[in-house]
């Protein structure tokens, strides 16, 4: 499930942020010299350009910064750049638009190679590698395009439309309106570039922290000096740990291992883990009692705790983003910008759909019948429960061999993507269009997708195939990435108008990723869509949804409680951190699972250096869901392009485009509450 989170994407996701709603660091010239503007543009071209010469020059004067020039410079520039003729403004916006596609999407090529070394399993990383991530070209262009006046030629002529404009007169807009709403919103602010190269920093050093953040689970023991985990098996945290613990329920001697992952987890939440253990081959660690020995043997060693990196590291982040907040009045803070401009969903209504899942009664049932399958009352690590999904049939090891023996090595995964997309339902002349758009890499982590920019560029999916083939976690990883992919091809390479390229939010790519990682059973050739299966990825998907809407609740809590604190220290924001994740578990889990105050929720990575990407996991549950729903019983090929070639547009807009009805949870729990029914049946 770790998906866009390469640097590489957050930072067009952290400029678009930034692109509405900011003003300049200095004020921007008088009302006067905007009725000036405008009425010399009057005299010039008539009074039937008055309204939007005012809106033109209002926009301008906003942002016009003293280094632009006086006010005689503003009054000649409006003068010389105002366009009256309907053919000129759209060739003028096509222009606008292929010049602003080849810039972004030749500096999104230049940082990808930048980030090469760093993400992909080239080789070792080597000193100068690391001073190459540091040159950020992107930070540069806005304040480019500002200084060379392009940005304010299109703020003159085109409109930056509010979100109230969007969702009220959008569902009446043409396909061109659109695509220049879209365009325009990257104009509509002016962020001093060091504000963006500091945010750029901070969050690559903490993508570094967490790739390098890998926990030898062939040196975990247990009380009794047993080692339960095979030699060589290394897991990054959380994505690995995770991993790791849902698949032993299949495993006879699973319980003991995933009390020894939870355990684990638990330690590096209170960032009690000891600092020498983090991807360490010489010592063995038990993790329950937090005891360090030498892998040699001998008597146990003194090794101090972790000294609160991962708590420092969300705190550089927090403070780097928050340094815009000065230049966005209209949503001063990152929480705000991410939720009504990024999602374009209001925080409030969207807490309110996380909690429509975490209250729902359907929860309760569902965890009755998931502790009636394990013979158990349920633990706090039960919130991966993995036998609802049809692979809890089947063990890891056989598992692992079927994938290793398809996927040996990287170029296998690529010979094989046209096969995988016939079988899901693309036609043989589309899956190899879609197959030649996208080159598969070796990851360093657990794998990720790398969407293009430019059309004529090719998207990239990083996976992680190890010596000995591809296990099935990175498989399952794989093909989760690959709807990514397939997602970002149509909607760049298939689109009509460039600006309105992509989908409404991360949410949106997550739902089409997960319309492949549930069929990733099906592309192995162990089992197909029937009735049973339908009801048991409902289940699984109340389950899944169930558990990240918890922990997007906690990464929503946390930023609410740093701009609350923004002068804490790491110890504080490491204690605030442990109460939100005992909150919200005694709130909305204890009740399910009959155990309070468990941290367990605070586990995620994204919470250190992909700030709030985490609610667009639960978003994404939901609309995967309805997604699917829709997909069932119809072409599956020709649905899923014509969902994605939708583009840009309001979430609410897109998803009654794509299904007809809004994001909801209720389709999910309408389902669920069939396979219970049935279930109930059959007891």
């Amino acid at each position: 499930m770790r998906t866009l989170l390469c640097l590489t994407l957050l930072l067009p996701l952290f400029g678009a942020s930034f692109a509405f709603g900011a003003t300049a660091p200095a004020p921007g010239l008088s009302a006067a010299a905007v009725d000036n503007a405008v009425a010399r543009l009057v005299a010039l071209h008539g009074e039937a350009h008055a309204a939007r010469a005012r809106l033109g020059a209002a926009q301008v004067a906003a942002r016009w910064w003293p280094e632009d020039g006086d006010e005689a410079a503003y009054l000649a520039f409006c003068e010389a750049q105002f366009l009256t003729d309907e053919a000129d403004l759209t060739a003028a916006a096509e222009r606008l638009s292929r010049v602003l596609e080849e810039m972004t999407g030749r500096l999104h090529e230049i940082r990808r190679e930048q980030l090469t070394p760093l993400d992909l399993d080239t080789g070792p990383v080597r000193p100068w590698d690391e001073l190459f991530v540091q040159v950020d070209l992107d930070t540069h262009l806005l304040a480019d395009l500002f200084a060379s006046k392009v940005a304010f030629f299109a703020l003159l002529n085109y409109p930056v439309r509010s979100l109230a404009e969007m969702l009220a007169e959008g569902p009446e807009w043409s396909r061109e309106t659109w695509a220049r709403a879209r365009l325009m919103e990257q104009f509509a602010t002016r962020i001093p570039q060091p504000v963006l190269q500091r945010a750029s920093e901070a969050m690559t050093a903490a993508d570094q922290y967490i790739a390098g953040y890998n926990i030898r689970m062939d040196r975990l023991v247990t009380a009794d000096g047993q080692r339960p985990f095979p030699e060589g098996l290394r897991l990054i945290s959380h994505w690995g740990l995770r991993d790791e613990l849902g698949s032993r329920y299949a495993d006879p001697e699973g319980l003991a291992r995933q009390r020894l992952i939870a355990a684990v987890m638990e330690r590096i939440v209170r960032q009690e883990i000891p600092a020498a253990v983090i991807d360490n081959p010489d010592l063995l660690w038990d993790p329950v009692a937090n005891r360090v020995q030498p892998l040699a043997g001998g008597a146990a060693v003194a090794s101090a705790p972790e000294p609160d990196r991962r708590y420092e590291q969300i705190l550089s982040v927090f403070r780097a983003v928050a340094a815009a907040d000065p230049f966005a009045p209209d949503t001063p803070s990152w929480i705000r910008r991410q939720f009504e401009r990024n999602r374009q969903i209001p925080e409030a209504e969207f807490e309110r759909l996380l909690v429509s899942v975490l209250a729902a009664p359907e929860v309760k049932l569902v965890g009755a019948e998931a502790a009636r399958r394990l013979g158990r009352p349920l633990e706090p690590f039960d919130i991966w429960y993995s036998g609802f999904k049809p692979r809890g049939r089947y063990g890891e090891a056989e598992l692992d061999q079927l994938t290793r023996a398809r996927y040996p090595t990287v170029a296998a995964v690529q010979a094989d993507l046209p096969r995988l997309l016939r079988d899901l339902g693309f036609t043989p002349e589309r899956a190899e269009w879609i197959a030649a758009r996208v080159v598969v890499d070796p990851s360093r982590g657990a794998g990720h997708a790398m969407g293009a920019v430019r059309r004529g560029d090719q998207a990239h999916l990083r996976t992680r195939v190890a010596a000995g083939g591809m296990d099935y976690k990175g498989y399952n990883i794989a093909v989760h990435e690959f709807g990514h992919n397939v997602e970002q091809v149509f909607s760049l390479d298939g689109i009509d108008y460039w600006p309105l390229s992509g989908v409404p939010n991360n949410a949106f790519t997550e739902a089409f990723a997960f319309t492949f990682q549930h069929r990733d059973l099906e592309l192995l050739g162990l089992g197909s869509e029937d009735a049973a299966n339908r009801h048991a990825r409902a289940l699984a998907d109340l389950w899944a949804t169930y558990e990240i809407a918890g922990v997007s609740l906690v990464d929503m809590r946390m930023w609410r409680w740093l701009y609350a604190h923004p002068e804490a220290t790491a110890a504080e924001l490491r204690q605030a951190t442990v109460t939100i994740a005992q909150e919200v578990w005694n709130e909305y889990f204890a009740p399910v699972f009959g155990v309070r105050d468990s941290v367990l929720l605070g586990i995620y990575s994204h919470m250190v250096g992909y700030p709030l990407y985490l609610p667009d996991y639960a978003l994404g549950h939901l609309i995967a869901f309805q997604i699917a729903e829709h997909l069932h019983g119809r072409d599956f090929g020709a649905e899923f392009e014509r969902m994605a070639r939708q583009g840009r547009l309001t979430p609410d807009a897109w998803m009654r485009g794509a299904v007809g009805s809004p994001p909801s949870a209720e389709p999910l729990l309408a389902v669920v509450r069939e396979a219970l029914a049935d279930l109930g049946g059959e007891s």
